[in-house]
């Protein structure tokens, strides 16, 4: 049976941050989309890099404790993030999220990000497949 691809389960619509973006305007953006981290691109929609709740945290207990909001994306997203292509395998796709690898993966073609898959939808699939199993004898 053939397994769903990534573009089947994708999220197309999520907000994209950029480097130069103040965090507090990149944090409205991340709260509000309810995922735990999001892409950040340059001009042309290209990934240069992603910013986690991960990332955010220990920073925003020093900049809100010194009411510092000079603190920009650049300065807390991690710079080489993973991503996966759209026609990626959902079982290939749980095989690298196994173990300590992201939660989230941006979802590039042609070097531009075009949605996010979560763990979430990847396990909604991997049920829907066990369900679907036919026992035999």
């Amino acid at each position: 049976m053939a397994m769903a691809t990534v573009s089947e389960i994708m999220r197309r619509s999520i907000p994209l941050l950029t480097a130069n973006m103040s965090i507090t305007e990149a944090l409205d953006k991340l709260l509000s989309s309810e995922l735990s981290g999001l892409p950040v691109v340059d001009t042309q929609r290209k990934i240069i890099g992603f910013l986690s709740e991960q990332d955010c945290i220990p920073n925003l207990v020093k900049a809100s404790y010194h009411c510092d909001n000079r603190v920009t994306v650049n300065d807390l997203m991690y710079k080489e993030p993973l991503t996966v292509s759209p026609d990626t395998d959902v079982f290939e796709l749980a095989r690298m999220m196994g173990g300590a690898k992201p939660k989230l993966y941006p979802v590039v073609e042609d070097d531009k990000v075009i949605g996010i898959v979560t763990r979430h939808q990847v396990m909604q699939v991997l049920n829907e497949q066990l369900q679907n199993c036919s026992i035999s004898y």
